[in-house]
C-alpha cells in the first residue's frame, strides 16, 4: 500500500543527532530498506521534518519502521495511506 510517512524531530534531539551522525544514519537506513519513491525535507513549525512516500507491504511493519525514529531521534511519526493520480483515476472508474 502506498504510504506517506511524516517524521518530525525535536530541535534539541535533532541537534544532538546531527552532531553524533545518528540523524543521517536513521534517514539512510529507512531509505535503503524501503526505497521510497520520493523523500522531502523541510522545516515545519520550526521542526526538522521529513516526508516520504513508500510501499508499506504489511501493517506489521509499522513498528519496525517507526521505532528507530522514536528511539534514535525522539521523533513524532505519522503514516497515511495515499494515492497517486493513477490510483485516483482507477478508484473513480470503479465508482461507475
Amino acid at each position: 500500500m502506498r504510504t506517506l510517512i511524516r517524521v518530525q524531530v525535536p530541535v534539541e534531539k535533532g541537534n544532538e543527532a546531527l552532531a553524533d551522525h545518528s540523524f543521517p544514519a536513521a534517514i539512510q537506513g529507512f531509505q535503503q530498506k524501503y526505497n521510497p519513491e520520493a523523500m522531502y525535507f523541510y522545516p515545519q513549525g520550526g521542526i526538522r521534518t521529513c516526508l516520504a512516500v513508500f510501499d508499506l507491504e504489511s501493517t506489521s511493519l509499522i513498528p519496525v519502521i517507526s521505532e528507530p525514529f522514536f528511539t534514535q531521534l525522539n521523533a513524532t511519526v505519522e503514516m497515511f495511506p495515499v494515492m497517486n493520480a493513477d490510483d485516483l483515476q482507477e478508484g473513480l472508474q470503479q465508482l461507475g
